[in-house]
């Protein structure tokens, strides 16, 4: 029978052996993950409660770096107990005000409070990506910062996803550094594959590759149990395939399937779409030809990888004949199929292919969305076909999924109609537009219009207000 010191001794080594493996795949220039950087220095946000900061870690690597002592070792129980208050109101109304919060301190000061003294607070995924999102616009990395800190004592008696959530919030911010940090200051039983993962995906939300693949490779290293999934793995690819050489993202297949992990059709998309990206159409057959070796069936992601790329290289025709076969013979083609030949075919200045191509999406029950409409109305207008272009803004306006269409490509349409004296259908455009939310400010009436009394007919349709736009997007996502 193993012992738990021989399971031990066997599980470094098999750390030991994928760290060596993925230095030779990465290259030698991959950084090691930098401790996170002091906010900036602006005005701070009030906090109720003093909260912990990242550690000012070295710029040494994980591996050389000693995890900082847990954060979590206040019970939840015993914080709460220890608030001074509860929650003042109902939780539906707190967390509309907090949603409807436009000043970042009082948001900040509010949101610590509310997460502070209820757990049923701190179930609400939505109330955070809010607020983390606003202050990241307004550029209050700092009130983030003194958010997620604040959850850190729950941590001991709240459920791993509870701690994969705050890491993925830093990586919405854009501060992966701190997802990182997060991570070590971790209770012992929440560094796991999942958390893990969390901070794969906060890199690779920030746009952060470099970073990515070191945590890849340092993380595991310094942590035996963390075993990487195919899931992680396939962020990895992702990640490599960002890189000026991919060649590094088909090394990664192979050293995962030594390590008994089987990729899979996500694993085949992030390389196909790798590929045809970087204009390498031709090289993507290696990855079909992979498809084939392990006998998974190729999906649509798959094909409409091979139609960008086709269309890429200006052959609409090759594109064409792709869509065709899988109408016949499938998987069937979705709406971004459809899409991508409609963008090529509008790109050669084909646009009568591209409108019927349009009715074949609607026909074979696929359903145009913003990607459709922002690629055909620029063309009808350039083309002067006014009557379609109103026509598509209509089924815009009539979609029940309310769909969000540039704003500017809406105005284009309402410009062109004022230019030809069509100016009651431009009002109409303008209207519609008021009712699906459209700020003033980005859909108008143009100065240039002839009947003022109409125009600021027009203006008095007030779209709603800030607040209560953020409420119905809320509700919307419920």
């Amino acid at each position: 029978m193993t012992t738990p010191a021989a399971a031990a001794a066997a599980a470094a080594t098999a750390a030991s052996t994928r760290a060596n493996s993925l230095s030779r795949i990465f290259s030698s220039s991959s950084p090691v993950i930098s401790p996170p950087k002091r906010s900036p220095k602006t005005k701070r946000a009030p906090t109720p409660t003093p909260t912990p900061k990242p550690p000012a870690a070295d710029a040494g690597s994980i591996a050389d770096e000693k995890p900082p002592k847990p954060v979590g070792a206040q019970p939840a129980a015993k914080a709460e107990s220890n608030a001074k208050h509860k929650l003042p109101k109902p939780l539906g109304i707190i967390l509309k005000a907090l949603i409807r919060q436009r000043d970042p301190d009082k948001l900040v000061s509010d949101f610590v409070q509310a997460s502070t003294v209820s757990s049923r607070f701190r179930d609400r995924h939505r109330v955070f990506e809010v607020a983390v999102s606003r202050l990241n616009s307004l550029g209050r990395q700092d009130g983030i910062e003194a958010i997620i800190e604040a959850q850190m004592p729950f941590l001991e008696t709240s459920a791993e996803g509870f701690a994969a959530r705050l890491i993925r919030l830093y990586g919405r911010a854009s501060m992966p550094s701190h997802a990182a940090a997060t991570f070590h200051k971790l209770p012992a039983q929440h560094k796991s594959t999942m958390t893990f993962n969390s901070v794969l995906s906060a890199y690779a939300d920030a746009g952060d590759f470099d970073g990515l693949t070191a945590a890849f490779q340092e993380i595991p290293a310094t942590h035996p149990s963390i075993v990487p999934t195919v899931y992680s793995y396939n962020v990895l690819i992702h990640a490599l395939c960002q890189k000026p050489d991919i060649s590094a993202a088909l090394d990664a297949v192979h050293l995962m399937e030594k390590h008994g992990i089987p990729p899979d059709i996500i694993t085949f998309n992030t390389l196909l779409n790798g590929f045809c990206n970087n204009g390498r159409v031709h090289e993507a057959e290696t990855v079909w030809e992979m498809i084939k070796e392990r006998n998974l069936e190729p999906d649509a992601k798959c094909y409409n990888a091979k139609l960008r790329g086709l269309v890429a290289e200006g052959r609409i025709d090759d594109a064409a004949a792709v869509l065709e076969r899988l109408e016949k013979d499938g998987p069937k083609p979705d709406t971004v199929s459809y899409n991508e030949l409609i963008r090529g075919y509008c790109k050669a200045g084909r646009l009568q292919e591209a409108k019927k191509l349009y009715d074949d999406l609607v026909k074979n029950e696929c359903t145009p969305n913003k990607g459709t409409y922002e690629t055909l109305l620029p063309q009808l207008l350039q083309a002067g076909e006014l009557d379609c272009a109103l026509t598509y803004c209509y089924k815009i306006f009539s979609d029940k999924r309310n769909l969000r269409v540039e704003c500017g490509v809406l105005q284009d349409v309402v410009n062109a109609l004022v230019d030809v004296s069509r100016v009651e259908e431009a009002a109409k455009i303008v209207v519609l537009g008021r009712k699906k939310y459209y700020p003033r400010k980005g859909l108008r009436m143009p100065d240039r219009t002839k009947d003022s009394e109409l125009r600021a007919e027009t203006d008095e349709e007030e779209a709603i207000s800030e607040e209560e736009e953020c409420e119905v997007e809320h509700e919307t996502e419920k």
